[in-house]
């Protein structure tokens, strides 16, 4: 055997011992540190929500404005305060027509309503003795013309609407019935706003209907 294949054979048949090696330290790495957890806000309660005040329906006593239109039962326009001041009246103090105040009975603001009154709930029907004559001089020259409406007062100064249905020598009659007696009439009526009642605004009486 040559000496270098002995020497290749010795050294694969010697065992090799690795020399032990001592491991080196190995640096610590620090741990991350939690971000301390920020302290809590003092709890703050919400502001309190505004509550809507509640809706004032109409009653007795109750002061109530109005937008109406007034129409007959053809469809044919009579009067309107559409674009003008609202209807201002005091429920229950007979200022408007009796029928129609009925109707609003616990409306609030902003509810519209159609109210269909008969001649019976309205102006009444026409009366043909409702009538009588006045002398011709206690008229105003432009109002000697039938069918002329006028505004007739009595002695306590309360209005009634009359309309001159025939003109004579001397005098003039002139019919006293309402100039929408007998007609059936529609309201469409919307409240604008209620004011409740109080002591100051007790139903007063009086005459103003939602018509010209």
């Amino acid at each position: 055997m040559s000496r270098t294949l002995a020497l290749l054979v010795a050294l694969l048949s010697t065992p090799m011992i690795a020399a032990a090696q001592t491991p080196s330290p190995v640096p610590a790495v620090p741990a991350p540190v939690a971000p301390a957890p920020a302290a809590p806000s003092p709890t703050q309660a919400p502001p309190p929500t505004p509550q809507a005040a509640p809706l004032v329906a109409i009653e007795n006593g109750a002061t109530v404005r109005l937008e109406y239109t007034l129409s007959d039962d053809a469809g044919k326009l009579l009067d309107t305060n559409k674009g003008q001041e609202p209807l201002t009246y005091t429920q229950g103090g007979q200022q408007i027509i009796a029928g129609l105040e009925k109707q609003l009975v616990g409306m609030q603001p902003g509810q519209a309503k159609k109210v269909v009154l008969k001649p019976e709930d309205a102006f009444g029907p026409v009366d043909p003795a409702a009538q009588t004559e006045v002398p011709k001089d206690s008229l105003p020259p432009d109002a000697l013309v039938v069918g002329t409406q006028l505004m007739a007062r009595n002695a306590s100064g309360e209005g009634r609407p009359v309309i001159v249905k025939e003109i004579k020598d001397k005098t003039v009659v002139v019919d006293l019935n309402h100039p929408l007696a007998g007609k059936t009439l529609v309201f469409d009526v919307k409240v604008l706003g209620v004011d409740p009642p109080s002591k100051a605004d007790a139903p007063r009486g009086g005459a103003a209907t939602p018509t010209k």
